[in-house]
């Protein structure tokens, strides 16, 4: 301040245009208005561009058909249904490399976030809610999978393993679950979604239409309690 002031003093022989009525400039206007807009508009287009391109619902390039896998938070475990092979797992997921993977995620449980950080970023599993998540593992291989949300006592135990496999060791992998592990019914899943850690499991089958009733029950009336025969008989009044 005291540079200014001693740099623009007045003195004698001065020949700087003197304008104390000056009060306004088109070319200044322009200037401190015009290039803020602009920046703004260019971010805007790159924020808007990469945000759809990242959009984690958005279907991946590929010239396979995605496997779907239905994902639950529970407390504290990860529950993974594939609709499409019949068979559920625990804390284990496991899918052929180098085809994408629709991840429906939902939670029976306080929200959570689904997280398998070296494939992909993560994405909330809210209860009432079935959010959908695109992933692909171009290599065959085992990667860590993980909550990514605390949700209370025994949260660090909430994480899974991914293994990428290709399509004969996946086929082996469902074909032996089929065969060996147990079913898992509606009174099984109420159990298993009691509130303790767990261990890796597999189930030969599980409830037709699980997923749906664990997304739906939190929707109907408010209501967290509802049971499997309450949620169908909504689905027959819809």
């Amino acid at each position: 301040m005291a540079f200014i002031a001693w740099r623009y003093r007045d003195k004698k022989g001065r020949t700087a245009k003197y304008t104390p009525e000056w009060e306004h400039s088109t070319k200044l206007e322009v200037i401190w208005w015009g290039v803020p807009i602009v920046i703004i508009i260019i971010l805007g287009i790159i924020t808007a561009r990469y945000t759809f391109a990242l959009e984690p619902s958005k279907p991946l390039v590929s010239d396979q058909k995605p496997l779907t896998i239905q994902v639950t938070s529970l407390d504290w475990k990860w529950l993974f249904q594939y609709p499409e092979q019949g068979i559920a797992t625990v804390n284990r997921v496991q899918f052929r490399a180098g085809v994408p993977i629709r991840f429906e995620v939902t939670a029976d449980s306080p929200m959570n976030s689904f997280w398998i950080p070296q494939l992909g970023g993560q994405i909330y599993a809210m209860s009432g809610m079935a959010m959908t998540l695109y992933l692909q593992a171009d290599e065959v291989g085992n990667y860590w999978g993980s909550g990514a949300n605390f949700t209370g006592r025994e949260f660090a135990k909430m994480s899974f393993d991914v293994e990428s496999t290709t399509r004969e060791a996946f086929d082996q992998w469902v074909s032996e679950i089929k065969t060996t592990a147990p079913k898992l019914t509606l009174e099984g899943y109420k159990r298993l979604a009691e509130p303790a850690a767990s261990e890796v499991q597999t189930f030969s089958e599980f409830p037709e239409g699980l997923f749906e009733m664990t997304v739906t029950k939190y929707g109907a009336s408010h209501n967290h309690g509802l049971s499997w025969k309450d949620i169908q008989t909504i689905k027959i009044q819809e």
